[in-house]
């Protein structure tokens, strides 16, 4: 006897589809008897697992062809399967399954010699393959989704990145902490407001591969460079102070194939941290995945609830009346103290995936591999670019880049060598070594611009660009050719009617101005060369004449 309160086992698979043929066979005998009705379908379907549609068509396959009743449902061989030819097809529509269905059955119309109208744009007649039968476009539609992967047909409609989407990848296996790093820049969605300009700030981080714990952050108004990767990395090295817990000299660092990352001072600061480079192919955002979820992340989960925050990459264009409900910008500062706030959250409050429900910040101290750091004193070289060439102290200080930089530790030293070392981009000051590298001291620009002189040149270079854009747009908008609309397949009709004054008068403006046509090359012929002299071939005849 069952028990009502064991579950009933449920059929699947092979099981279940033995059962289609008796349970076909036995509506056919109904529909004989005139005895077959809706809910015998319905619920032959349902045992089966299949739908009512499916089993009126199992019914109607099996009055046609007897033998199908003991195999309802059964593949046929004679199926419509997608060829290579076909897949050529797919790619040149993009994609277009139904555009090729139409291509194919205009090629078999004109094969057969009835009346087809040609597809617009479609491929040449002999990459078209001729299909007898042509399928049904439920049927062709049906093959395609049956015979090509989701990725497949993405990539055919949007290109390998879509196509990538569908990709299934490994993870690699953990290793421990400082065993691998992972580097990127990424633009906060925002503007912020840098000395009353609106700028998109750019983020610059290291981030543990193994605890996910983000060792080292740089925010950079507009473009980073790399003093900005050199700055996130000396955060990331050091372990006192404001940069701790977590740091130290990593194994490996993985990065994309950025200019920034591969420039000579950075290779030099990784290879005298005894650190293995790692880069990346280029658009491979999978193979870098832990800094890429922490971009995803970032933008979620902190840039998305700032003021200011647009999905759009371009700047927003000033309006013409401000809103009074529109937030107000953060400062440079404000956005800045954001970011090293969410970061510290993220280490030692959030909870990541993989973790074993720690913090970043816990799964770093419960391992416990050795850790190697590089005291402060010493990191600041590594830090720095060589100028790679040996200067003397003068009167003047030190000269670098056509300027004069001083310090008050240079005094009674005028004549002594040194070597110049500085950050990127970083030209108010450098730092002055002897020939051996220890560090004797920071010098400063001498003569430098007031803010006042510096406001005032910003405001001049803006008014110089900007009527310099304005000039090449009324250039662009002289040379941009008009031509009328067709309705008709005519020739392209020039629009801008020009007097014959006005085009003379333009040319000889542009002749007198073009010093290549002024140029009178034969007015004083040349000697000719010496007899001493290797002159080609070509010449030698012409040169023996003009001697005689």
């Amino acid at each position: 006897m069952l028990d009502e309160s064991e579950p009933v086992p449920e059929l699947r698979g092979s099981a279940l589809a033995a059962l289609r043929g008796p349970a076909v066979q036995r509506l056919l005998w109904l529909r004989a008897q005139g005895r077959l009705s809706r809910g015998h379908a319905r619920l032959a379907g349902e045992c089966l697992g299949v739908s009512e549609r499916t089993v009126w068509r199992w019914l109607a396959q099996a009055e046609a062809e007897p033998r199908m009743a003991d195999r309802p449902g059964e593949r046929p061989v004679d199926r419509f399967e997608v060829t290579l030819d076909v897949r050529v097809l797919l790619a040149y529509w993009r994609g277009n399954a139904s555009a090729v269905h139409r291509q194919l059955v205009a090629r078999a119309r004109t094969a057969a010699g009835e009346p087809a109208i040609a597809v617009p744009g479609g491929a040449p007649v002999e990459a078209v393959p001729l299909l007898d039968p042509v399928p049904s476009l439920s049927t062709f539609l049906r093959a395609v989704r049956r015979d090509l992967t989701a990725g497949e047909r993405a990539g055919l409609a949007r290109g390998p990145e879509a196509a990538r989407a569908h990709d299934v990848f490994g993870r690699r296996p953990r290793q421990w902490r400082n065993h691998t790093w992972e580097a990127d820049h990424v633009q906060a969605p925002l503007l912020v407001d840098v000395d009353g300009e609106l700028v998109r700030p750019w983020v610059t981080w290291f981030i543990d591969v193994a605890t996910k714990t983000i060792t080292g952050t740089a925010v950079t108004p507009g473009h980073p460079s790399r003093a900005s990767i050199l700055a996130a990395l000396r955060a990331a090295v050091l372990r006192t102070g404001p940069y701790g817990p977590a740091g130290g000299i990593p194994e490996h660092v993985r990065v994309d194939r950025g200019r920034d990352f591969l420039s000579k001072t950075v290779l030099g600061a990784f290879t005298d941290l005894d650190t293995k480079f790692e880069d990346l192919p280029a658009y491979s955002p999978h193979l870098k995945g832990t800094v890429e979820n922490l971009n995803r992340c970032a933008d979620r989960m902190l840039f998305a609830v700032l003021p200011g925050y647009t999905l759009t990459p371009k700047p927003r264009r000033a309006k013409k009346k401000p809103d009074p409900d529109e937030p107000v910008p953060l400062t440079f500062a404000e956005f800045t103290a954001e970011v090293l706030a969410w970061a510290r959250w993220w280490n030692t409050e959030h909870r990541p995936a993989g973790l074993a429900d720690r913090t970043p910040v816990e799964a770093w101290q419960a391992d416990p591999t050795p850790l190697s750091d590089v005291p402060e004193a010493a990191l600041w070289g590594l830090m720095l670019e060589d100028d790679g060439r040996v200067r003397k102290l003068s009167s003047h200080g030190v000269r670098w880049r056509g300027r004069d930089y001083v310090g008050a530790w240079m005094a009674g030293q005028a004549g002594r060598s040194v070597r110049i070392r500085h950050m990127p981009h970083h030209d108010h000051e450098i730092e002055v070594c002897d020939l051996a590298g220890r560090h004797l001291g920071t010098a400063h620009l001498a003569d430098a611009a007031t803010p006042e002189q510096l406001d005032e040149l910003r405001r001049t270079r803006t008014v110089r660009a900007r009527r310099l854009r304005e000039e090449t747009k009324k250039a662009e908008a002289l040379r941009r050719q008009r031509f009328a609309p067709a309705t008709a397949p005519t020739p392209a009709q020039r629009l801008g009617a020009v007097t014959a004054a006005e085009a003379d008068q333009e040319l000889a403006a542009a002749s007198d101005s073009d010093l290549a046509a002024l140029a009178l090359p034969d007015l004083i012929p040349h000697a000719p060369p010496p007899d001493d002299w290797n002159t080609p071939a070509s010449l030698r005849p012409a040169i023996r004449e003009e001697k005689r």
